[in-house]
């Protein structure tokens, strides 16, 4: 049977610092208070996708990829990555600072946890008055400076804080000290991983007065300590296709769309959409499928051409 665009339910996250807006801006179907984190597609242990839609609902990431490998994944993924599903898609819902992290490389990942390391992308699709993001070093520091200013507890002051608003880019390298402030709703795009190394939880405490485990010795040879330049510097049009980020793990793009579009790609890889603006519909064998703000959808490797219509933007992310 020929393969069609891939839903997957969400997997949802209760987190400390989580809110309400996956639901009253997303409208993800969420019961409770504090769900941080919707995870759209996902290959993490004990945290597989299940298929939401077609011939293929109620079947998980890896049985599909066993079934057809190289018509979902395309060989240029299985070349790289074998048939293990290598990136991670995610929304973000901060209602709380999260806390100050870091994550491995590929190598240090390997050698401790046996994962890949976690290098990630953020998309702002909302941002509060006021609200920033704490993303690198503000000048070139030392473990020295980092230790004294972690044991006093003014880490911050030498860390950079970005103020950011709706279509703000930052991508995120392994080793960069980073942390998403409150009020921002994000698009996260990264490695299969979920390795952290928690530095600093703002000294919060649950209910019973414990603190979360903090990662002080693991992350100090994770850590970078260079002053990086993380934020994305774009330009958009209405109706074309444009660069985000290129890494060797993933390329992002943005397609603002007013009208229609027609995509193509090769065989080679699997695309994914996460659609952070509007509703777009996305014809495929003229079939008519709608995808509102805060759904994503996995086009397989085999699929080299779609109809898009509609008025929103579209994140496209490919390997």
């Amino acid at each position: 049977m020929k393969l069609y665009p891939i839903e997957f339910i969400p997997i949802f996250k209760e987190r400390i610092w989580g809110g309400t807006k996956l639901h009253d801006l997303l409208n993800k179907e969420v019961d409770k208070e504090g769900i941080g984190e919707s995870w759209e597609l996902s290959n993490v242990l004990n945290d597989v996708s299940i298929v939401k839609n077609g011939f293929l609902k109620g079947k998980d990431l890896n049985e599909i990829i066993h079934l057809y490998p190289e018509a979902i994944l395309g060989e240029k993924v299985i070349a790289k990555y074998g048939k293990n599903f290598p990136l991670l898609f995610k929304f973000i819902d901060a209602k709380e600072d999260l806390s100050i992290q870091v994550h491995p490389n590929d190598l240090l990942a390997k050698e401790r946890h046996n994962s890949f390391g976690k290098t990630e992308m953020w998309y702002v699709m909302q941002a509060d008055p006021e609200s920033r993001l704490v993303v690198g070093f503000k000048e070139d520091s030392s473990k020295e400076t980092y230790v004294s200013c972690l044991k006093n507890k003014t880490l911050l002051s030498i860390l950079e804080e970005y103020p950011v608003e709706k279509g703000d880019v930052f991508f995120l390298e392994t080793g960069i000290v980073h942390a998403i402030g409150a009020g921002v709703l994000i698009a996260e795009i990264q490695q299969t991983s979920d390795i952290t190394y928690r530095l600093y939880d703002w000294d919060r405490v649950d209910v019973n007065g414990n603190g979360r485990e903090l990662h002080t010795e693991l992350a100090l040879d994770a850590i970078n300590f260079k002053k990086t330049s993380s934020k994305v510097a774009y330009s958009s049009e209405l109706n074309e296709s444009s660069a985000l980020v290129s890494c060797p793990y993933f390329t992002t793009r943005v397609l603002e769309l007013e009208g229609a579009y027609h995509w193509e790609k090769n065989k080679e890889a699997f695309t994914v959409f996460m659609c952070v603006e509007g509703q777009i519909q996305l014809i495929h064998e003229e079939i008519e499928y709608v995808y509102n703000k805060g759904q994503t959808v996995f086009i397989p490797a085999e699929i080299e051409r779609l109809q898009l219509k509609g008025t929103g933007t579209l994140l496209e992310i490919s390997i």
